[in-house]
């Protein structure tokens, strides 16, 4: 496997923890800055901004594992969230 291959596989596994969850979006900035917003619209009628960061790699697509971490650590907030505030028989 060359080393596109393997990277494009390995962001593919730990990019589909997110795309069940959350989605990003990747924005370009005039200056030639770029930015990442993930955020999750999982839960009916609200939205969740999980993370937000500037792109620093000058090449690869790969988002860090920190963020990953971070955003998988926020997701379990925005759950816990939902349900203390929008679900029916939960304790807030």
């Amino acid at each position: 496997m060359t080393r596109s291959l393997a990277s494009k596989a390995s962001l593919r596994r730990r990019s589909k923890a997110l795309v069940a969850a959350a989605f990003l979006r990747s924005l370009k900035i005039s200056d030639g800055d770029a930015y990442r917003a993930v955020y999750t619209v999982r839960f009916a009628g609200v939205v969740y901004v999980l993370h937000a960061f500037q792109k620093k790699s000058k090449k690869g697509i790969a988002t860090p594992r920190r963020d990953i971490d971070l955003i998988k650590m926020r997701l379990k907030r925005a759950e816990d969230d939902y349900r203390a505030k929008y679900v029916k028989g939960t304790k807030p």
